[in-house]
């Protein structure tokens, strides 16, 4: 498949030199750095952030659930 791209033309030289040092066409330098470039992230998915969803209880000792579950939910209708 032929493709147009612009770069920066110090990048176009740089790999040119590049390809020539290897004994390889500039095509399978572009082509390497893409696959580098595409495999810094696990395909197919996004990365997963979960957010922060802590809550300040301050200090507390608390000594069974019902007393945790009281102390979460005060001040909202319970």
């Amino acid at each position: 498949m032929k493709l147009k791209v612009e770069m920066p033309a110090s990048l176009l030289k740089e790999a040119k030199a590049y390809a020539r040092r290897r004994g390889i066409p500039l095509r399978q330098v572009l082509q390497e750095g893409m696959r580098l470039a595409l495999d810094r992230e696990p395909r197919g998915r996004r990365l997963f952030r979960l957010r922060d969803a802590s809550r300040n209880l301050g200090p507390m000792l608390v000594e069974s659930w019902p007393e945790i579950r009281r102390a979460i939910y005060s001040g909202r209708g319970e």
